[in-house]
């Protein structure tokens, strides 16, 4: 297990300022959907997701000044795909029809729920000397069999739904890049499932030999 640091260490705290940030989202999914519907709920978390999902900048620097151990090229390909759609379709092309209907909610709750998770993880594995919680392990390494497929058919239907005003709007240059980056997710989403699949098998067997291991103790 990797060294404990301070509560007040800088990567620990962005990873719990994150974690709280996305579970702002969160709460706007659970609480704010029944009650505004679409599109009036984009129209009205669209800029915070863009801004929480800006944050995610700070990664791509961890990893380059190798405060993380994150491959770059991994993070920047991850993080620049959120930023296309966070950027480039719900503030360029905001009218986008799928972003106004149910892929939107979707997608927002996907990425929230994926990414509490996340940082809440990474956060006690670098504060807490017995690592992150038995339940955030579960969640982590279980939770993607959903939200990773659900994230993606999302992310695929905004964008594709873009298409034709980004080719009026802006021109071809950008309506290529596009259909470049939904390309992307072939080789890429099965790249990525099956890792998760791996750490999954990895982390249930270890989690399950600790629990025999105190089973055999108590007996």
């Amino acid at each position: 297990m990797a060294k404990q640091v301070s509560h007040f260490n800088p990567l620990a705290l962005y990873n719990l300022f994150s974690a709280g940030l996305w579970g702002y989202l969160l709460f706007k999914v659970i609480f704010e959907y029944s009650k505004l519907g679409q599109p009036a709920f984009y129209e009205s978390t669209k800029n915070s997701l863009t801004y929480v999902q800006l944050g995610a900048l700070i990664e791509i620097l961890n990893s380059l000044l190798g405060i993380v151990r994150a491959p770059l090229l991994t993070t920047l390909a991850q993080v620049a795909s959120r930023l296309l759609i966070a950027v480039g379709i719900f503030q360029y092309v905001p009218d986008a029809p799928n972003a106004r209907a149910w892929p939107y909610v979707s997608l927002i709750s996907a990425w929230s729920a994926t990414e509490v998770v996340r940082y809440l993880f990474y956060y006690f594995n670098l504060t807490s000397s017995s690592g992150a919680p038995v339940f955030l392990q579960i969640l982590r390494y279980n939770m993607f069999w959903v939200l990773y497929p659900l994230g993606v058919l999302s992310e695929l239907l905004i964008i594709y739904s873009a298409l034709p005003l980004v080719e009026t709007r802006f021109g071809i240059v950008y309506h290529r890049l596009l259909i470049v980056a939904m390309l992307t997710y072939i080789p890429g989403f099965p790249m990525l499932f099956t890792h998760m699949m791996v750490q999954r098998k990895k982390t249930m067997k270890a989690l399950f030999s600790q629990k025999k291991k105190r089973t055999e103790k108590a007996d």
